[in-house]
């Protein structure tokens, strides 16, 4: 038997077909007990049966195999489940039949509070805690609900049969097909599936509520969520209805299952999951209260909608073959969400907005520590750890860079043609490229595998040599190092409007083109010393620009007089800042450009201002403390235009981003320490204590004056604190607890810091809602670490099994900015490694590395104590 221990993939002797599976879960004792047949076709001569089985009891004489054709029945001489490797070998005594058969295995199972599996959510009914039972089996957890072969490319059909209380709602993939009560205990059967891979197969047992739709085709699309709730799922349940309609239609192949349902789960670890025909999600994904939901909340259930509805096609239709391919799924969904979100609210502008998802693809893809699009793995415990903003966002960004580069028509045909051809099977990337280029005439295969295969991306050095542009590209690093990466980069451009623009592959290292042969008579006059160049034209590529200082002061110019899309005035700070941590440009050089934006107003660029703001201040903070006053003032000046202008009262029919905008905004003039909006915070929150449903705190400020009250609380003055505790231990919607928990550590006293950290391991926090409360100050660093420390084996316990113990990780080690915490850090791990943090770990200590390196060059910097003076005071 040993034979098959450490092997990354099952063997390929027997081919499962069709499951039958039955369970009874005891929602009391929190167990489940099963049986399942598998249909197998035998395909090579095989004396052993080798599937995947975790965390289940199988006893000796609970299984069997019978030949289809002899109806001659084999019990095995072994029966063997080696936990270290998820694997359940059964040895017989003579070799099986080629050919079919079915496999029968009688097994027993825990219901499990560790949120993957087959595990138990609590929630309340008419004042009672009560269980309810819920699958969760990406990536390979299937194996812990019942023995199968857990990968997938095996993919087949499956017909499920549950025995649960009688007044108790039981769904699955399917519809359906019969009921039968006897007792308290009812019998309910659902139509076989089609042929889908194992971790797309979902159960649900408990009350429900449901509101209820049909598309035009008939498809009956609900969304459910605990009793009381239901009005809470129609804005979730407009999206679904819509974006199946319209999906069907970019497809151009319809939904492929008769029912979708949608439901709110109280304990879930991810944000959803595309369960196919029965999507699961956080409650924060799926419901959305008119009276308590902020703008963001809205625009998030209507992002995870689409993303989880993108998968019924990209995803369960057409299944990566291998987790190497996880992008395939992901990032797909990720960048065809956000098509799906424009299409239904074209006044959210949420393609600017995708920016968030690209930033964040290039932060982690700027690690050496990074990984390939495309990686390998050997074992289950990797997998949870590239569900990352590589998979995700990256995945979707360089989908969104060739997109623009084919055009949208081609790009759409050939999708279309993609998921046609590879329905109901499996597919590799390269499927993907082969069926753009057919459909473009394009070599996609050759431009991708560069941004696939290898890890990073490319910074494009421009500057100005008389009448020529010289390009050079080399691999950006935050940490600065030289990489030895190279690309085929889709470069656009524009020459002072963007009625001159141009386009062309930069695939040399070092590439100069002459501007008027590549502008020819669109070529302006005179190039003046206010012409403008922009690269990477509304950031549609994935890659950094680096201008030289004539070519960058223009920029500047261009930002301040608004001559640039908000796109690329996003992109241009961007770039600079991600260039200043790397040591590329000086500091003082970013705070000139950031003194630029001092009358900006659009949202995703302010947003992303905000976020460098912040970051910028805890370098400083670490690098001339003496500096942080003025800086701050800096920042205060910097928000002062658009807080103005936004004010703290929503207008009549003022946009969606505005509303997004000024919680955001607000919320960085408290933590820079803005007095009046601290004041005024703190006038709104009393006003709130004392009537829930006071007009002076609307949903879109509450998180803004939670953070802004924090500030000012401490251990000896406490009532901030008790009074946010107050307010979480009344309210029943997720998004208002988790809320309040990410402001709860923003106060400035490590105590009270401690404190807060402590609650987030009480049982009044759900699991899952923990990570929410790792958003400390600067002050709480030290206190964060210690705490992370002490609780390392509780954590490893609750949350090992799974990704979410990589954000605590992440969390207590990145904010650190010197070599000695680095050290320290590493010592602590030293006899902790654990597999499912290793990535992440390395990728933490890799950002203290840059911070630390970043904080000795700041100190180094000259002129820059006087730069920040004369900001401070307004002198830009």
């Amino acid at each position: 038997m040993d034979q098959f221990k450490g092997q990354p993939r099952l063997p390929k002797f027997a081919v499962p077909k069709r499951y039958d599976v039955r369970l009874q879960p005891d929602l009391v004792a929190c167990c489940f007990s099963g049986s399942v047949a598998i249909d197998l076709d035998i395909v090579a001569p095989t004396s052993y049966i080798v599937l995947n089985a975790a965390e289940l009891s199988v006893s000796d004489d609970a299984a069997s195999f019978t030949n289809r054709d002899s109806s001659k029945v084999f019990k095995p001489s072994r029966v063997e489940l080696f936990e270290q490797d998820e694997i359940l070998v059964l040895e017989f005594p003579d070799a099986l039949p080629i050919g079919l058969g079915v496999l029968t295995i009688q097994f027993d199972g825990i219901l499990n509070d560790r949120m993957k599996g087959f595990y138990r959510s609590t929630y309340e009914h008419n004042g009672e805690k009560k269980n309810m039972a819920v699958t969760q089996f990406e990536p390979a957890d299937a194996r812990k609900c019942f023995p199968c072969w857990d990968e997938p490319a095996c993919k087949a059909t499956f017909k499920i049969t549950l025995d649960v209380p009688s007044e108790l709602t039981a769904l699955s993939n399917m519809p359906v097909i019969e009921e039968k009560i006897n007792g308290n205990i009812k019998t309910v059967s659902y139509q076989e599936s089609p042929t889908m891979s194992t971790y797309l197969v979902a159960v649900v047992v408990g009350l429900f509520d449901f509101v209820e739709d049909h598309t035009s085709d008939g498809v009956k699309v609900r969304v459910y969520c605990q009793v009381g709730k239901a009005n809470q799922g129609k804005f979730a349940l407009y999206v679904a209805v819509k974006t199946l309609e319209l999906f069907k239609h970019y497809f151009e192949t319809p939904y492929s299952l008769p029912k979708l349902d949608m439901i709110a789960i109280p304990d879930f670890a991810a944000g959803a999951m595309e369960n196919y025909g029965l999507v699961t999600y956080r409650e924060t994904a799926l419901l959305y209260d008119e009276q308590h939901s902020a703008a963001a909340n809205k625009q998030r259930v209507a992002i995870v909608v689409a993303h989880e509805l993108a998968h019924q096609w990209f995803g369960n239709l057409v299944t990566m073959e291998w987790w190497t391919h996880l992008w395939l799924n992901e990032g797909f969904a990720t960048w065809v969400s956000y098509l799906a979100t424009d299409s239904l609210f074209p006044d959210w502008k949420i393609w600017s907005q995708f920016l968030h998802e690209t930033t964040e693809g290039l932060k982690l893809d700027g690690l050496a520590e990074s990984h390939p699009i495309e990686v390998e793995i050997n074992h289950a415990h990797e997998i949870d750890e590239i569900f990352d903003a590589i998979s995700y966002r990256k995945g979707a960004s360089v989908i969104r860079m060739l997109q623009s580069y084919l055009g949208a028509e081609c790009f759409q045909r050939s999708l279309a043609s993609y998921i046609k051809r590879h329905a109901c099977s499996n597919a590799k990337t390269e499927d993907l490229w082969a069926a753009l280029e057919e459909g473009s005439g394009e070599p996609v295969n050759k431009l991708m595998d560069s941004w696939t295969k290898q890890k990073g991306y490319p910074v494009v050095s421009v500057r100005v040599n008389n009448h020529k542009l010289e390009f050079e590209q080399s691999q950006f690093l935050s940490s600065g190092a030289h990489g030895e990466g190279h690309w085929i980069v889709p470069i656009t451009l524009c020459l002072g409007s963007y009625d001159v623009c141009k386009n062309f592959l930069l695939q040399e290292k070092t590439e100069t083109r002459d501007v008027n042969e590549l502008f020819g008579s669109q070529i302006p006059q005179e190039i003046g010393p206010r012409s403008w160049i922009k690269l990477n034209v509304d950031q549609t590529g994935f890659y950094r620009v680096k201008y030289d200082e004539g070519l960058a002061a223009r920029l500047r110019y261009a930002v301040e007089k608004q001559l640039l899309s908000a796109t690329d005035r996003f992109g241009v700070l961007d770039d600079l800042y991600a260039l200043c941590m790397a040591r590329k440009e000086t500091l003082t050089s970013l705070l000139a450009l950031m003194g630029a934006y001092r009358e900006e107003l659009d949202y995703i660029v302010l947003s992303n201002l905000i976020t460098i703001s912040h970051k910028v201040e805890r370098i400083v903070a670490d690098a001339i403390p003496e500096l942080l006053d003025y800086i701050k003032q800096f920042f205060i000046n910097l928000f002062q235009f658009s807080a103005e202008k936004l004010g703290w009262d929503p207008r009549p029919g003022e946009s969606h981003l505005d509303a997004m905008l000024r919680g955001e905004v607000l919320t960085a003039l408290a933590v820079f320490g803005h007095d009046l909006t601290l004041d005024e915070a703190s006038r709104r929150f009393q006003a709130f204590l004392e009537d829930r449903s006071t007009q002076l705190l609307p949903p879109d400020i509450r998180k803004a004056t939670y953070v802004a009250v924090m500030q000012r609380t401490s251990k000896s003055n406490r009532f901030g604190y008790e009074s946010l505790l107050k307010v979480y231990r009344e309210s029943d919607l997720s998004q208002e607890k988790t809320r309040i928990l990410s402001s709860l550590a923003s106060s400035h006293d490590p105590d009270l810091i401690l404190e807060a950290l402590n609650f987030m391991l009480s049982s009044e926090v759900r699991s899952q809602d923990a990570v929410f409360g790792l958003a400390v100050s600067v002050e709480g660093r030290e206190v964060t670490w210690s705490w992370f420390k002490e609780n390392w084996e509780h954590l490893l316990k609750t949350y090992g099994s799974g990704f979410l113990i990589t954000r605590f990780v992440s969390a207590a080690v990145s904010p650190f900015a010197s070599f000695e915490k680095a050290k320290e850090v590493e010592e602590f791990f030293a006899t902790r490694t654990h597999p499912s943090v290793a990535r992440t770990l390395k990728q933490s200590l890799e950002r203290v590395h840059i911070n630390a390196s970043w904080v000795q060059n700041v100190r180094n910097e000259q002129h820059l104590a006087q730069a920040v003076k004369e900001l401070a005071f307004g002198k830009y």
